[in-house]
């Protein structure tokens, strides 16, 4: 039994303690890195103008139903059925991990601008649309990575940096590709790094590893388009099974949320 000074010196303990848990851990240090690498990326890399991209042709242009492009526009769907499904799930528990309320609602926005984008993909200023809601998904995701690898309050602020950049992003790349190009690709390279992190204490055990495989299966797809639309005799094309992929990369963050509820350290 504790006598009464053990018991005041183990109450002021935590509270000793505290102060320190302000300064940034050795892990939100590199990320920290890793994050203003990726900014100066962003502002220093030479532009890539818009103008000088053709706009992607897409092989699969049959009309369903008088929906054109149908193969493409309805295959949107997916990401509706997940941020649906996520959303629900999120219902079940009395926690969730940092950026998964936002990942779900970014599939529903990638839906509604992917459709609208893919009804008419010779109107280039309907790529903002698309854009939008991935900038919105992705930042989530990466908010996802970053409470399970780092901490909780370094996904809260990947999370807000990685959104606003995003939507700026996908908003200057009308004129100017590379921050959405860094924001794509070095975000991604930034997950890889997270995923190759062991999980933080009272991490749920998001398989960010899952997640970045069916992200790189949906980009192997987008590649080859055209060849699997003529190796399918021309039933689905790879930017329909793109989509498909990339929804169902919503299906590890899904998985590992426990209905009973969970609980997250803070730090």
């Amino acid at each position: 039994m504790l006598r009464p000074s053990d018991q005041a010196q183990a109450t002021e303990a935590p509270l000793l303690s505290m102060p320190g848990r302000l300064l940034p851990t050795v892990r939100e240090k590199y990320l920290l890195a890793a994050l203003s690498v990726l900014g100066l990326a962003a502002f220093l890399a030479p532009a890539l103008p818009a103008a000088g991209w053709h706009i992607p042709h897409f092989v699969d242009t049959r009309a369903w139903l008088g929906v054109p492009n149908a193969g493409d526009v309805l295959s949107n769907l997916a990401f509706l059925a997940m941020g649906v499904w996520g959303t629900e799930r999120l219902r079940g528990g009395n926690d969730a991990p940092v950026g998964a309320s936002w990942f779900f609602v970014g599939l529903i926005l990638t839906c509604v601008g992917s459709g609208f984008y893919h009804l008419d993909p010779d109107m280039p200023q309907r790529l903002v649309a698309d854009r939008l809601g991935m900038a919105v998904a992705f930042a989530g995701f990466l908010g996802i990575a970053a409470s399970e690898r780092i901490s909780v309050r370094a996904g809260e602020a990947v999370l807000v940096l990685m959104m606003v950049a995003g939507l700026l992003a996908g908003w200057v790349a009308r004129e100017n590709l590379t921050p959405w190009v860094v924001v794509q690709y070095g975000g991604m390279a930034l997950a890889v790094g997270l995923a190759l992190t062991r999980p933080r204490p009272g991490a749920i055990g998001v398989p960010l590893g899952g997640v970045i495989v069916f992200y790189v299966l949906a980009k192997l797809f987008e590649l080859g388009d055209v060849t699997i639309f003529e190796a399918t005799g021309h039933l689905v094309s790879g930017h329909t099974l793109k989509h498909l992929a990339a929804a169902l990369a919503a299906w590890p963050v899904i998985r590992a949320l426990r209905p009973t509820g969970f609980g997250l350290s803070r730090h």
